[in-house]
């Protein structure tokens, strides 16, 4: 049938309406804070045959998982599929993502029976049992360690929940308050969204409701050709590494074959390491999910995110690579890799588009789980993910210190949200001087957490990176300084830790991580000397880093710059750049008593 434009977009209005009234039911109803707080999910609303017609306001990097999990669903359970039922999926080999993001499905149906659409939630939920809290383990070497594995099932049969499910569920968390909690949060959210479509449903005869479904999707991969067209022909390649696996090994190499002909583009991880032993390997899914969300970003702002989207993109990741595991390849902390494969792609990105992309993004790609008794034998679990610093410079702007990566979009857990529900205190949380990378515009700075327990005792398990594989820069920037994790800084007990462990804490030991400072963009000698005062005097810079890296001479009395000084040591290293490491050293509030 023809398709009103003007109908359309008030279809597709509509339907993202649900899918963010949706979220604002899990952020109002959840009881976690990496749901709740950290806004670690994601809600879309999908076609009878379980195609993507609308996302809501998530994260990125779930634009390309829903419908996989749904695949999945929908594979298991064929026409034995009803009104009230919601299905629910969190395995990896059906086309889940790893185990704590469940999954969830509820079919809507139009007065006489025909199914419309399914809204679709992602959440990530605080612990799924297995053999360390949270999930995220990276020394996991099969998923059967890692936690509850739910195949295509149905959490609710009938309106009715299916109390079995929710009883092993209940039984083989940590937290179960928190996580049924939020299994709760989800399916209200799921509950509320069916009705507003079916509201919808009302409106529309439902033939022509479906066309405009249908046309939505098309119309989105019109867009998303029309945008690809527009760059340039040519394919690129680009290389960056993830330190270790977690279980000693080497370095993980993450490589990229960018091609873009015509209106087509193809991304082929081809070259990368093969898979690891422990769980950092992110599935297919996650991998075309995580490149998706890369390949988006340069592409029209206003375009429909929907199905459509991906059809002109093909993801090419050899099984049994780092980036597609063979079963039963752990994959809980499959974050860490994917972050990577989003800077890879951004990188391919930046060799296609010179002059038009950000340097690489700061962070460490840091998560937590600090666990245990609490007072009265209660279970406790800080859970908390802290994945950038901040944006990399850009060819005409420093980087945002402390702003938000589009790609990851997490928001931060206030401190003192943490330290109401958990025995735990936050000692530091500020900016490190001296880690953005030097440039004529500066990559963002690095950021410091300091966890301090105040229970008896508890287990600590992190995932962090970008010790040694620190964030690149561009056009002759300087890359941002490396990460590190310390256990009791600044005390004899002071121990340096690898980016990724596990270790038993007890009262009063503190852990501090220092997350890596983003890249940096252009000639560090071609930045303007006052705009290296400016970032002295927020004390983002100190007077040696500004002489060693920028060559600008900064009186350290005065705080004014010493143009002729600068000019000598400018001249003398001839404009060329050859900064020492900048030291990590945490600019914070003295700690709390």
């Amino acid at each position: 049938m023809e398709l009103d434009p003007v109908r359309r977009e008030l279809v597709k209005n509509a339907l993202i309406t649900i899918a963010d009234n949706m979220i604002v039911t899990v952020v109002r109803t959840s009881r976690s804070t990496v749901v709740k707080n950290n806004l670690d999910f994601s809600s879309a609303i999908c076609d009878a045959d379980g195609v993507m017609v609308a996302q809501g306001l998530a994260l990125p990097v779930h634009l390309g998982a829903l419908m996989p999990a749904l695949r999945g669903c929908l594979d298991h359970f064929g026409d034995d599929i009803h009104p009230g039922d919601i299905l629910a999926n969190n395995d990896p080999y059906s086309g889940a993502s790893h185990l704590n993001d469940i999954f969830m499905f509820k079919p809507v149906y139009d007065r006489a029976g025909a199914r419309v659409a399914f809204m679709s939630l992602i959440l990530h939920h605080t612990d799924m049992g297995g053999r360390v809290p949270g999930g995220n383990a990276c020394d996991s070497s099969e998923i059967f360690q890692e936690g509850l594995r739910i195949p295509p099932s149905k959490i609710y049969e009938r309106s009715a929940p299916n109390a079995t499910l929710m009883r092993i569920i209940e039984h083989n968390v940590r937290v179960p308050v928190k996580v049924l909690g939020d299994v709760r949060a989800q399916v209200a959210a799921l509950h509320l969204g069916a009705r507003e479509m079916e509201r919808l449903i009302g409106e529309y005869d439902t033939a022509e409701l479906r066309a405009y479904m249908t046309g939505l999707v098309d119309y989105a991969e019109r867009l998303t050709r029309v945008g690809i067209a527009a760059l340039p022909d040519g394919s690129v390649e680009f290389d960056d590494w993830i330190d270790d696996d977690g279980v000693g090994s080497e370095p993980v190499k993450i490589h990229l074959t960018l091609t873009v002909k015509g209106d087509e583009m193809v991304l082929d991880y081809t070259g990368t390491s093969p898979q690891t032993t422990g769980a950092l390997n992110p599935n297919y899914w996650f991998t075309a999910s995580c490149s998706y969300a890369a390949i988006r970003t340069v592409l029209p702002a206003d375009m429909p995110n929907n199905a459509g989207f991906y059809r002109p993109i093909t993801v090419v990741a050899p099984e049994g690579s780092f980036v597609n595991p063979r079963f039963p390849a752990p994959v809980g902390a499959r974050g860490q890799g994917g972050h990577r494969v989003r800077m890879v792609v951004m990188g391919a990105l930046a060799k296609l588009l010179p002059g038009r992309m950000p340097a690489c993004c700061g962070g460490s790609e840091f998560g937590i789980a600090i666990a245990g008794w609490g007072r009265d034998r209660a279970p406790f679990l800080v859970f908390d993910f802290h994945n950038m610093t901040g944006h990399g410079a850009l060819p005409d702007r420093d980087g945002q210190d402390a702003g938000p990566w589009c790609l990851g979009n997490l928001a931060n857990v206030p401190v003192e949200v943490m330290e109401a529900e958990n025995p735990v205190r936050i000692d530091e949380y500020g900016f490190l001087p001296d880690t953005g990378g030097a440039g004529r515009f500066r990559g963002a700075l690095g950021i410091a957490r300091q966890y301090r327990l105040l229970a008896e005792e508890a287990l600590l398990q992190v995932r962090s990176d970008r010790q040694r594989s620190r964030p690149w820069g561009l056009a002759g920037g300087g890359p941002g300084a490396g990460g590190a994790c310390l256990l009791n800084p600044d005390s004899p007990r002071e121990e340096v830790l690898p980016g990724k462990f596990m270790r038993r804490m007890t009262k009063g030991d503190a852990f501090c991580v220092r997350m890596a400072g983003s890249g940096g963009y252009g000639d560090p000698f071609a930045r303007a000397p006052e705009a290296v005062r400016e970032d002295v005097l927020d004390g983002k810079v100190t007077v040696g880093h500004a002489a060693e890296a920028y060559g600008v001479a900064i009186d350290p009395e005065t705080l004014a710059v010493d143009a002729p000084a600068t000019a000598k040591l400018r001249a003398r290293r001839g404009g060329r750049n050859r900064p020492r490491r900048p030291r990590a050293t945490v600019a914070v509030s003295p700690a709390r008593g």
